[in-house]
C-alpha cells in the first residue's frame, strides 16, 4: 500500500530556502545532503527542497507552477497567521480574500513556489 510521505520543491538557492521555510514554519530542517533538504510540516506530510541543478533525472522548474495548500481552523487564525508572515517580509501573490470556498492567502518562497492557506467557509 502506499502512503503520501512528502512534496518536493527543486530551488535555485537551497540555503536561501531552506533559510525561508525555517522562518516561515518555525520548523528544523533535516540536511540530507548539500543539495537536499527534509522539513517536518505536519505529523505525516514533509516537505522537500532539492538543489535543482543537482536532480538526477534533470528537473524542469517553472516557479508557482504549483502549490502547497495548507488549511487553519478559522479566518481569526488566517489572520494571525498573515500578520506573521508579513512582520517576517514574506512575500505574497494574494492578500487574505474571500472566495466560494473560503479565505485565503498565497505567500511566495523564494522561487515564487506558492504556499496557499486557507480557513474553509463554514457552514
Amino acid at each position: 500500500m502506499l502512503a503520501f510521505e512528502s512534496v518536493v520543491f527543486y530551488v535555485e538557492d537551497i540555503e536561501a530556502s531552506k533559510s525561508f521555510y525555517a522562518k516561515v514554519f518555525d520548523a528544523k530542517s533535516n540536511v540530507l545532503s548539500p543539495t537536499f533538504i527534509f522539513i517536518p510540516l505536519l505529523s505525516n506530510l514533509s516537505l522537500g527542497l532539492k538543489q535543482l541543478d543537482q536532480a538526477v533525472p534533470p528537473a524542469n522548474k517553472s516557479g508557482g507552477g504549483t502549490e502547497l495548500s495548507l488549511i487553519v481552523e478559522n479566518e481569526i487564525e488566517l489572520d494571525e497567521l498573515y500578520q506573521e508572515w508579513k512582520s517576517k517580509e514574506v512575500r505574497f501573490s494574494q492578500q487574505p480574500t474571500e472566495l466560494v470556498f473560503g479565505k485565503t492567502f498565497v505567500a511566495l518562497d523564494p522561487d515564487e513556489h506558492r504556499i496557499r492557506v486557507f480557513a474553509p467557509k463554514s457552514e
